[in-house]
This record gives structure tokens, sequence and C-alpha cells, in this order.
């Protein structure tokens, strides 16, 4: 599911589209209502499928840089453990950060949705 750029809208509702296929080394455009019409442009630099997935974007010369990553393991309930981190870095990050909107809600929006969408699918 995380790997299916073009079904995310149908279990992500903060996702407005994502344009690209996501793997090894591609380039998406992530485009969410936190930001309603503006792309995010990310690169897929790790992905390991059922495991780890990272995203990494910004801006030019690493002057503002944010990385996702995904990941899936094993929990002793024998049900499967979701984790999400993003990183901002770089110089801007103070001037950036005053203008950026709480993530907190999108992440748990994403979340959800994906939980919501494996156990549909099991």
């Amino acid at each position: 599911m995380l790997t299916d750029s073009a079904r995310y809208t149908e279990w992500d509702s903060g996702i407005e589209r994502v344009e690209g296929s996501i793997g090894p080394g591609e380039t998406i455009k992530v485009y969410s209502q936190v930001n309603a019409g503006r792309a995010f442009p990310v690169k897929v630099t790790e992905l390991t499928p059922n495991q780890r997935m990272t995203w990494r974007g910004g801006m030019p010369f690493g002057v503002f840089k944010g990385v996702r990553t995904f990941a899936l393991a094993p929990a002793t309930d024998g049900q499967t453990r979701f984790t999400m981190r993003e990183e901002f870095t770089g110089p801007l990050l103070p001037m950036i950060w005053r203008s950026m909107p709480d993530l907190g809600p999108s992440f748990q929006q994403f979340a959800s949705g994906l939980k919501a969408r494996a156990e549909s699918t099991s």
C-alpha cells in the first residue's frame, strides 16, 4: 500500500494526489491538503519492501531538507507496527519552521487511513 502511489487518495484523505511511481531512486510529487495545490517533490532514497521506505525533499544546496521515514515491523501480538518519522534540517530551518503548519494531525490521519486500509484488505 505504501508504494502504490495511484491509490493513496483511497485511504489517505489528506492527500490530493501523488504523481510518479514510488520506487528506489524515483522522484515523486506529493500534493497534500495541508498546503493545497502545492507539489512537494521528494526522492525515494531507500526502499526495502514491507520494511522501510525513506523520502527526501527540500531546497537546493541543503538550505532546507526534509526526510520522512516509514517503517513496518512485526509486533509481539502478531500485528504489524507502523512508524513514521520526519526530520527537518538546514540553515533555513528556523525561518521555515515558523511558517510550517502543525503536521501532527496530518500524520495521524495518514496512519489511521493506512491502518484502516490494511485491516480491510487482510
